[in-house]
């Protein structure tokens, strides 16, 4: 099979789940469509973990991340222009919110009737975003459901959320590539180390990790290191947080097996990668109430799930003061991890997806963007933008 993937950002969970779905899909050729965000990730640097052998790469030099209308044009032309050369793919299969919103529209006007939308975490779901923006994006997305595309998340909590709205979904959760054995760490038994990876910004609420740190800033044995970097860095103030920047997976993996414990105080997920690494590590999970985190704890088995402040506070002196259990529940997260999160399965899944044809199969003819009355209606709203810009 011949499968085109567009990306944006090109970093992060997203590229690893790539790295290892390519990897396990290795008789099918990928062509990946990808942006760059270097203050994530230089894409030069991406590439190279990626298998060689049934993988093409093709920059999407326009994409932005923020909403505009004249810069979000320009990217929708340049990937209509990528997508026209590759007319003979078999599917074409989106990876988050913005090359979700521009791929199905795109696709739409090529005539691309396999199209599989996978939102990684879809915006309107934050819980303390602006009112106004969040009916935006939710906006956005109603409209681009409307040109087609089948909508599969990476958790059923995310395609509830989708469900909800009024927008058909499926779900495949993501997997990770499992080792046999487990990986052992140098762990410091002097210290309580409790973990996270990703990039430090507003939707893994970093101002929460912190108030969460600063209640153990006078306790000398609890550590608490955030793995990665990112925009809201300088809101990481504790000084009990060590913060690493980017490290290779070899180095993340090593940051995590020295864990006790493994903490996400995100808004929203779709199915977080970070997490389900830490589980095939062995790890206990103490996960905020979100979608995406709530499909990865079994309450009592593998961790928990905290609301608040004082909820996270108490769970983390309980798995402090029971360091056995705690210790149980991590093996009992690598059990989960193998029985419900392989990239095996994840592949095996994914790849039955692909070969199904569309009811709703579009004419092979390309049709004119603005030729009906739902292309009308998104150049309408791109149309205004750019007139205020």
């Amino acid at each position: 099979m011949k499968i085109i993937h567009v990306v944006d950002p090109f970093a992060g969970g997203i590229a690893t789940f790539l790295k290892l779905l390519t990897e396990e899909l290795k008789d099918d050729y990928h062509i990946i469509i990808h942006g760059e965000r270097k203050e994530l990730a230089d894409a030069k640097y991406v590439k190279t973990i990626f298998p060689r052998k049934n993988i093409r790469f093709i920059q999407w030099k326009s994409v932005q991340r923020e909403l505009s209308p004249v810069k979000d044009l320009k990217a929708y032309a340049e990937l209509v222009s990528i997508l026209r050369r590759f007319s003979d793919a078999d599917v074409v299969h989106l990876h988050s919110s913005k090359a979700g919103f521009l791929g199905r529209i795109a696709c739409r006007h090529l005539g691309i009737a396999n199209v599989i939308y996978t939102p990684n975490g879809a915006p309107f779901l934050i819980k303390k975003g602006r009112r106004l923006n969040l009916k935006l994006y939710e906006r956005f997305e109603k409209l681009a459901y409307h040109f087609g595309g089948r909508i599969i998340c990476a958790s059923a909590s995310e395609r509830d959320e989708y469900e909800k709205r009024g927008m058909n979904a499926e779900f495949i959760s993501n997997g990770t590539r499992i080792s046999k054995s487990s990986f052992i760490g140098n762990k410091d038994y002097n210290k309580f180390r409790i973990v996270t990876s990703g990039r430090v910004a507003n939707q893994k609420n970093p101002h929460f990790f912190n108030e969460i740190a600063w209640a153990f800033a006078e306790l000398k044995h609890f550590e608490f290191v955030w793995i990665g970097q990112g925009e809201d860095t300088a809101a990481l103030t504790a000084p009990n947080i060590r913060v690493t920047g980017w490290l290779s997976r070899e180095g993340v993996n090593h940051e995590i097996a020295k864990a006790d414990l493994y903490l996400s105080t995100s808004f929203f997920e779709g199915l977080p990668f970070a997490v389900i690494e830490a589980m095939s590590l062995g790890k206990c999970l103490l996960l905020s109430n979100c979608t995406g985190n709530i499909d990865l704890v079994k309450r009592g088995v593998n961790g928990e799930i905290f609301n608040n402040q004082e909820e996270a506070i108490n769970h983390i002196i309980y798995f402090y003061l029971n360091k056995e259990i705690t210790e149980s529940m991590g093996l009992n997260s690598l059990e989960i991890c193998r029985d419900y999160f392989s990239i095996e399965e994840t592949a095996f899944r994914y790849r039955m997806e692909y070969k199904k044809i569309p009811a709703n199969k579009l004419k092979s003819e390309k049709q004119n963007v603005f030729g009906d009355k739902k292309q009308r209606a998104i150049t309408s709203v791109l149309g205004k933008g750019i007139a205020k810009h």
